[in-house]
């Protein structure tokens, strides 16, 4: 037997404070010990068969080296309070206080001392234990004390699953600081006060006035208020100059108001539901807007801050300000991105069940997507319209999808102002120092209905029973600070009347303005850009450039950087992307965009592109990010291209994401008008997964929400015989969103055509959002390419006519657009059919209408005018042209016919029906709409 005699000469909080390491990081111990804590661990719970070793007996503990260790009783005895103080950090957040309306749920095995070994004998016994909560050596109910009053009072913390010991031991440290309790000055208790009383009294002034309208008032969180103040006021302290918020409707009038400085003025006018000063603005409705302003805080520092507009699809907003946040941090904020802070509020059902919330958590640690750290506050209302918590997910806690990253979540009870606020500063204090994401979770209710018209008994009558009786967080902390002689009786009432007061005075002041006047969000970023109608997108625009500066460019997109060694295949790809350009001026798809990029960075413009999988292009056509053979290193030509170049090239692969990709970088454009900001899918109908971004931001926003944006979406779309997923880019739905001047669609045929495409989103003085439906087979097609003037001299073409054609010659006259012109054209020669031209649609919204209408002048001898299409008839652009081309209800259509998909999963049946659309062109006695 090995009796280790240092165990009983050294002392006991020396071996404590390394089994709290092994206990809360076991991998940063020396191996030794480690293996020592492990063979006492296994003795306590093992069992013989599973660990190969004995249970302790009589302090006795055999490791699993065969070797036995022989415990004092006193040493076992700390090892036992340690597994107690670690049962609390663990499992303390499953016994709080935090419920101000329900009776938790109960929970097994419980925190009791008999658990951990420990009985009542042992409350007297000192124990040095203590010292790792800070309060040193103490008594085992002094521990017990401190411990119930760090993580089962008002505010529960988890954080043990967290991997690395610096950032645990930072959270110990801080929650050890007066038990994690707050000590508040009196002047910081009536400033909680203060902004109680306005979230209570803005709500109270408003349920009055406007009587059964919805407002998704703030009653039962008001905490919120001071949470949001406490936040803002100390993070300018810590250098943070700009923050950008999103949250849902629920207390949005308030946060506008009471921490925004958004006038009650212009909230009552949107009560009143006023019309609009703007006839081409329909607006949204008032809990739905954004909201940009400048906030002086107490000490005298000037913060910027925007809260985004949000749709009713609740977590969407996420993805906007996150993208926002980058764009911010990659202008004006490289050196230190904490300085751009990204607040996002959620409902608890809307965080438990909406998917966005996860894309988004996981995209906190992504190069293309990260922001420094989000603070993410759950007000919780415990009931999601009418369904309870327990119908609404499946786990302990709604923000238990913050774990996935490893970040603290705090719960508190929304009822403790003081809490709510130490806790808001603790989540500040963690993202300003670790740079990552960290959850508050404030557990309130929700004083009405879904909305103010709603009668919440029909579902919760014994919930809404108990909250009818329930005081709100304001009288409930001015009882407490005036049993603490903070503040006299009258204090509250004082408050209550001087902010009624004004507000009666916005309220009479709102109703001499006869109309409403929406503030642009972010307008500053939008200087100089103005909002334009469409004739203004359909007018030509300069998108040459300089052919030297083209040449300098194209030297440096094709040529690789010496002394690195690249795949063979790579080396060969870049030799040929040479050639094309300096000896055959033959470009093709990919030189057109690469360049493109190119040009515009030269010029001083930034490129982002994400996507999945878009550095290399999912049809490995692009390689703007190319890496060497051996050790993958990255290199991107187009930010080394030789020249002085005054912008940047950020090409990212993105996570498999596309609603909340999608968002992101849409919020990305929405902050950077001068970055050409590009979201490509895999494949085009893959965008369904954003359908909610492409609704309620990209189609919409200048209607609803005042805003430009320029963000492109590069969907591929060409049917090729690969199935109902990987052929249509569903355009059809898209062109069904094009209304007046809302975007821009196109559907290219030319490297030359996308280059001025691409030009022309950043050389305009205005901004649209640009769907282009870009090719997959025309990436290699020896009939697509371009040459080097008409990049340079040339301009974006909404309608390429057939220049082969002898117009009087001309007897069938097709329009189509994309890829199938490519098919059409093979077969046109193939037959000789000199009698037939063949235009190409390069641009379907807007419509070159006038282009259109001078070709059927122009083909005046043609008696058969078709539209022809690869799509089913009842998708690709036919619909679209009906409805916005007179002419084209006399035109004859060749398409595939009605169907519920867009192509088959058979290939061959695929071809033949591609086959008997072309015929039917080419003879209109082959209608295949009879054909099966």
């Amino acid at each position: 037997m090995d009796k280790y005699s240092f165990l009983n000469a050294a002392h006991t909080s020396f071996f404590a404070e390394l089994y709290d390491k092994y206990v809360t990081s076991p991998d940063s111990l020396e191996p030794s010990w480690r293996a020592f804590f492990q063979g006492f661990d296994f003795g306590r719970e093992g069992s013989l068969e599973e660990l190969g070793i004995e249970s302790e007996k009589g302090g006795m503990v055999v490791l699993s080296n065969g070797r036995e260790v022989e415990m004092p009783e006193t040493l076992q005895k700390e090892f036992q309070v340690i597994r107690l103080i670690d049962g609390y950090r663990s499992r303390g957040h499953l016994f709080t206080k935090t419920n101000p309306v329900r009776e938790r749920r109960k929970y097994e095995p419980t925190l009791e001392i008999s658990n951990f070994g420990l009985s009542e004998a042992d409350l007297d016994i000192v124990f040095d234990a203590g010292k790792i909560i800070g309060i040193g050596s103490s008594s085992l109910k002094n521990i017990i004390s401190h411990l119930e009053r760090i993580y089962c009072d008002a505010i529960g913390v988890e954080y043990m699953y967290i991997r690395t010991p610096d950032r645990i031991q930072w959270i110990q440290d801080w929650l050890n600081v007066n038990d994690n309790h707050p000590n508040f000055s009196p002047e910081e208790k009536k400033n909680i006060l203060r902004k109680l009383n306005e979230a209570v009294s803005f709500e109270s002034f408003l349920h009055t006035k406007y009587v059964g309208q919805k407002r998704f008032s703030l009653e039962g969180g008001e905490s919120l208020i001071p949470a949001l103040d406490a936040i803002m006021e100390k993070a300018a302290d810590a250098g943070v100059k700009q923050f950008v918020m999103g949250m849902a409707h629920r207390g949005r009038l308030s946060v506008l108001t009471n921490i925004f400085g958004k006038s009650p003025k212009d909230i009552f006018s949107e009560f009143d539901g006023k019309d609009y000063e703007e006839t081409i603005f329909d607006g949204d409705v008032k809990y739905h807007l954004g909201w940009t302003s400048r906030r002086e805080t107490d000490s005298g520092k000037v913060v910027n801050m925007n809260i985004a507009p949000n749709p009713s699809h609740l977590e969407t907003v996420n993805s906007i300000v996150e993208g926002i946040t980058r764009a911010k941090q990659d202008r004006d904020h490289q050196e230190n991105i904490s300085e751009v802070l990204p607040i996002l509020v959620h409902g608890d059902a809307a965080f438990a069940g909406q998917g966005i919330v996860y894309e988004i958590i996981q995209m906190a640690r992504l190069d293309g997507y990260h922001t420094g750290g989000t603070i993410h506050i759950v007000v919780n209302n415990q009931i999601g319209f009418t369904t309870n918590y327990l119908d609404a997910r499946s786990s302990t806690y709604c923000t238990d999808v913050g774990k996935v990253t490893l970040s603290p979540v705090l719960h508190v009870n929304a009822d403790d102002a003081e809490a709510v606020v130490h806790a808001s500063i603790f989540a500040l204090e963690y993202r300003m120092r670790f740079k990552r994401d960290v959850f508050l979770d404030l557990l309130g209710y929700r004083k009405y209905g879904h909305n103010e018209g709603d009668e919440p008994k029909f579902t919760q009558p014994l919930l809404y029973g108990l909250i009818s009786k329930h005081p709100n967080p304001r009288d409930i902390y001015a009882e407490k600070l005036i049993e603490q002689g903070v503040i006299d009786k009258g204090y509250v009432k004082k408050l209550e009347t001087e902010y009624k007061k004004n507000l009666e005075e916005d309220l009479m002041d709102s109703r001499k303005v006869e109309k409403t006047r929406i503030t642009p969000f972010m307008q500053d970023e939008w200087e100089g850009f103005n909002q334009k109608t469409e004739d203004s997108m359909l007018s030509a625009i300069d998108t040459s450039y300089d052919l030297k500066k083209l040449d300098a460019i194209a030297k440096g997109i094709t040529h690789l950087p010496e002394g690195k060694k690249f795949l063979r295949k790579l080396e060969r790809l870049v030799q040929g992307r040479n050639k094309m350009y300096f000896e055959d001026n033959q470009l093709d798809w990919a030189m057109g965009e690469l360049l493109a990029y190119g040009s515009l960075i030269e010029e001083g413009y930034d490129v982002r592109m994400t996507g999945q999988d878009v550095e290399r292009g999912t049809f490995s056509h692009r390689h703007a990010v190319i890496k060497t053979e051996k050790h993958e290193e990255e290199v991107v030509l187009l930010n080394d291209l030789g020249i002085h170049q005054n912008g940047k090239f950020h090409i990212y692969n993105s996570l498999l994401s596309e609603y909340a990709v999608m968002g992101f970088d849409y919020g990305y454009a929405m902050a950077s008008p001068n970055t050409l900001t590009i979201w490509e899918a895999q494949f085009g109908d893959f965008s369904n997964g954003a359908q909610i971004i492409i609704d309620q931001y990209l189609s919409s926003a200048e209607d609803k929400w005042k805003l430009q944006n320029g963000l492109v979406l590069l969907l591929p779309h060409g049917y090729e015989g690969q199935g109902a997923e990987h052929s249509s880019a569903r355009m059809e739905r898209y062109l069904q969103l094009c209304a007046k001047d809302n975007m821009y669609m196109a559907d290219v045929t030319t490297p030359a055509n996308m280059f001025h495409l691409l030009r022309r989103q950043m050389k305009a003085d205005f901004r649209k959002p640009l769907v282009v439906f870009t090719p997959k087979s025309l990436l290699r097609h020896p009939r697509v390419l371009s040459t080097k003037e008409e990049m340079a001299n040339g301009s974006f073409q909404p309608l390429i006519d057939d220049e082969k054609a002898t117009v009087s010659k001309i007897k069938t006259l097709v329009f189509c657009t994309g890829k199938f012109y490519y098919d059409l054209l093979d077969k046109k020669e193939e037959e000789k059919r000199d009698d037939m031209a063949l235009v190409r649609l390069e641009q379907l919204f807007p419509l070159p209408s006038k282009e259109i209408r001078s070709i059927l002048k122009k083909y005046k001898n043609a008696d058969d005018v078709v539209w022809a299409q690869e799509e089913p008839r009842n998708m690709g652009a036919w619909g679209h042209l009906l409805m916005h081309l007179e002419e084209a209800k006399q035109f004859r259509v060749a398409s595939r016919r009605f169907y519920g998909a867009p192509a088959a999963g058979s290939a061959v049946r695929s071809k033949r029906r591609h086959e008997q659309v072309m015929e039917y062109v080419f003879d209109k006695s082959k209608d295949n709409m009879k054909r099966s």
